[in-house]
């Protein structure tokens, strides 16, 4: 990583940062690769490092129609956890933790990896034997999960309202002491830089309009900034997952729905942990600039606008207060919607489609920032070698057809499909 003197940087800021070395090239698009990445999300960046590091693969594009990190990367609330139900879930996510805990090593750029735990609150006898039985899966996999009783919740948690007349009684959680949160756009930058280091050319501004095939074998991708001749596509684009796919002629059971977070002016450090409740769907961290991050659950209509609406901040505002009165005084500074790409089972796809040559990375739901690291490994060992990566394999698309369903029940959602 380039180093720069308290004076350099100086110098560099008073210039309009001009002097300043490029962390990654503005290359023009070559006319052909041998593997297009379409998203300049963390998905797309990691899988375009892990082909070249891990598979030699230089000659790599990342096509990305506005700015690295614009889309869900730099739309999250930035939560790393592993804490599933399913052995397929949980042993992908476990992997993608081990990941994050080197990962600024790895990059040689510090992603903020901050390992504060994660906390699932019980509000009822119901949730308290649910989380239980999810402890105990994650147990058995070797994955760390502590069941905690009402009066170790109000030890760890200071200001959660523990009370037993509180409007959402707490009873207890289930705590993941590995899980924690990362900076998320330093995710990207980390992963561009270290992509481009190796050779790989990752493009701006350069939008997908559509794809060229010969025998339902793709050839070409279509751009705004021309065609680039190719035989492997790799789609990494979130919530547009299914509009992208629409290009090549492909329907997905995929829906994009909204989800909503924002955070209040910065305070002093009051929250040193991650406390998420999915009986109301609210979740509350805050960052290391002070700002409490608060997020709840989906607009439960499909949209593409990335745009939130009050109902649901004044929802979501109302529950964390019941959660930590200590919040009810603060303001809210900014917020944000990401588009989700939710499947019908809460569980995400990995793998190929029915066209030959286009690869899908797509409906991570609630999942996708935790994910980045695996998702990036073995997406590009499923474009390296054709075969899926022992950890992607039970995310087909093709298990819908199949019914193959892998059904977090809570951990994942259901929209309603038309």
């Amino acid at each position: 990583m380039t180093r720069y003197s308290a004076l350099a940087l100086l110098h560099g800021a008073l210039h309009g940062g001009r002097s300043w070395t490029r962390a990654w090239r503005d290359p023009e698009p070559k006319p052909s690769y041998d593997f297009v990445i379409v998203g300049g999300g963390g998905h797309g960046l990691a899988t375009a490092y892990y082909l070249a590091k891990n598979h030699g693969i230089r000659r790599v594009a990342v096509l990305e129609k506005g700015w690295l990190g614009g889309g869900n990367t730099g739309r999250n609330t930035t939560i790393v956890r592993s804490n599933y139900r399913l052995p397929e879930n949980q042993l992908f996510y476990d992997y993608s933790l081990s990941l994050w805990e080197d990962l600024s090593r790895e990059l040689n750029f510090n992603v903020m990896f901050s390992p504060r735990g994660v906390l699932f609150l019980g509000h009822s006898d119901h949730d308290m034997s649910q989380l239980a039985e999810r402890g105990n899966a994650m147990l058995a996999q070797g994955i760390d999960a502590e069941l905690l009783d009402r009066e170790a919740v109000s030890r760890f948690v200071p200001l959660l309202d523990c009370a037993p007349d509180a409007r959402f009684p707490i009873q207890g959680g289930l705590l993941q002491r590995r899980a924690g949160t990362a900076r998320h756009d330093a995710v990207a930058w980390g992963y561009a830089r270290a992509a481009d280091a190796l050779g790989v050319d990752i493009i701006q501004n350069c939008e997908v309009t559509g794809f060229e095939t010969n025998a339902d074998a793709i050839t070409a991708v279509r751009t705004t900034r021309g065609a680039i001749a190719t035989r492997c596509v790799g789609l990494a684009v979130a919530g547009h997952t299914s509009h992208v796919a629409a290009l090549a002629g492909l329907r997905l059971p995929i829906e994009s729905h909204l989800l909503q977070a924002f955070v209040t002016e910065p305070l002093k450090p009051m929250i040193d942990t991650v406390v998420l409740s999915s009986a109301i769907h609210c979740y509350v961290s805050q960052t290391d600039k002070g700002e409490v991050v608060i997020g709840g659950d989906i607009d439960f209509y499909p949209s593409y606008s990335q745009r939130g609406s009050v109902a649901r901040i004044a929802e979501t505002a109302a529950q964390a207060v019941s959660l930590m009165p200590a919040l009810g005084r603060l303001r809210m500074m900014r917020a944000w919607a990401g588009i989700m790409d939710m499947t019908m089972d809460g569980s995400p796809i990995i793998g190929p489609t029915p066209v030959d040559g286009l690869f899908l990375n797509g409906g991570w739901c609630y999942g996708g920032f935790k994910a980045t690291p695996a998702s990036g490994v073995t997406f590009a060992h499923t474009l390296a070698t054709g075969t899926p990566h022992v950890l992607n394999a039970p995310f087909t698309l093709d298990r819908f057809e199949a019914g193959r369903l892998l059904d977090e029940k809570g951990s994942g959602a259901t929209p309603q499909y038309h």
